[in-house]
Formats: C-alpha cells, structure tokens, sequence
C-alpha cells in the first residue's frame, strides 16, 4: 500500500508526515485490497478562517468504491484525526456492504464467484497546474484550476469515469465520498442524474431529460 501526502500552500514536515503514515497503515485493516492512500494538507492564508486554515482530505484507492473524507481545524494533527475518524467509519460501512452483498448471493443459490469487482485503475491524482483560461480536463483524477479572466476566481476542475449505476448505487457512493450530492448515469434509463441531500434521511435526484449513448 502506497502512502502519498503532499500539501497546497502548505509545507510537510517529517512529524506530520510520519504521524499521517503510522495512522494510515490502520486502512488495511477494513479493506485489505487497498492500493493507496492520498492525503492532501492544505492551508488556507485568509486570516478570517483561522478555526479552519488547515484542511485535509484523506483519499483511499482500492479494487471497490473511491472512499474520502475531509475535515478542518486550527490545527493540521486535529483535522487530520477528524477526517481519519470520518474515514474509518465509511471505511467499516463499505465493508459491512459487502459482507451482506455476499451473503445475500449465496442465500440467493448463486455461487460467491459470481461477485466479482473489476479493478478500476485510476492514474495519479496530482494537481496539473493552473492555465490561463478555463478548459475541460482530458486526464482522469487530474484537477484542472483555470482563472476566470482577471477576476479572483479560481475554477477548479476534475474528470471521472462515469460506469451506469442505480439510484441506490449512487447513494452509497455519494455517502463513501462525503460529498453533498453525487453526478452518475442511470443504468435503467442511461439518463444524466445527480443525487443530493435534503434535510433529515431524506434524498432528491435531478434527473436531465437526455440520453448518453
């Protein structure tokens, strides 16, 4: 298992580079196909965000579903913990899915062999520099930042496969992440379709009046 940390506008030191791989070994223990793990330090420089200049996002590639979690602090060892313990948890849920996906198909007559996920190669997640004018990203994973103009807007962009998947399919993957909302292609209808959270338990899906072919 590969550990990368690497850090935007921020410099890693070896403690917090050796505190981040001695927690990070723990991964293995919920998912032991687990290719590596990503984490990115980021500091925000705006003095008003104090509580939360530092921000980590921990990424986890493995041969089943992309799992992330991020957090902030005031402090890059606090936020890191809070994001590891956001993780761990998302980390147990996806195994406990798959140990009753499994279940459930051997209750069903049909043999184990009959799951089996395909590896899903994903290239190198570094950020490509920032261009000079917004373009839409040809290289999956890679972000993309582009400035509008001269404004101080920063548009960041990134390219990911879309494999067709049911509503509940992209619930579980929107929940892995720990994004608000989730963009996938309806496997029944080949539409468009972004999933989202409401308030409470409850979900919406925006469907596009549109076919992918």
């Amino acid at each position: 298992m590969d550990i990368t940390v690497v850090g935007r506008n921020a410099e890693i030191s070896s403690r917090l580079r050796d505190y981040v791989e001695e927690k990070a070994t723990k991964v293995e223990q919920f998912d032991p196909r687990v290719q590596r793990v990503e984490v990115e330090v980021t500091h925000e420089r705006n003095p008003r965000q104090a509580d939360t200049a530092e921000r980590v996002e921990i990424t986890v590639v493995s041969k089943g579903p992309v799992i992330r979690a991020e957090a902030s602090s005031s402090d890059r060892f606090a936020a890191f913990d809070i994001a590891m313990g956001k993780l761990t948890e998302r980390l147990r849920r996806a195994r406990d899915r798959m140990k009753n996906h499994r279940r459930y198909s051997v209750e069903a007559n049909e043999p184990v062999e009959a799951v089996v996920e395909e590896e899903v190669v994903l290239p190198d997640t570094g950020d490509a520099p920032i261009e000079d004018s917004p373009s839409a990203p040809t290289q999956h994973g890679v972000a993309v930042e582009s400035q509008l103009g001269d404004s101080p807007v920063i548009v960041r962009q990134k390219l990911h496969e879309a494999v067709p998947m049911t509503v509940d399919e992209a619930l579980y993957q929107m929940e892995l992440v720990g994004h608000p909302f989730y963009l996938f292609i309806e496997k029944s209808t080949k539409q468009p379709c972004a999933v989202y959270h409401r308030h409470g338990w409850t979900y919406g899906v925006i469907r596009l009046d549109a076919q992918v072919m």
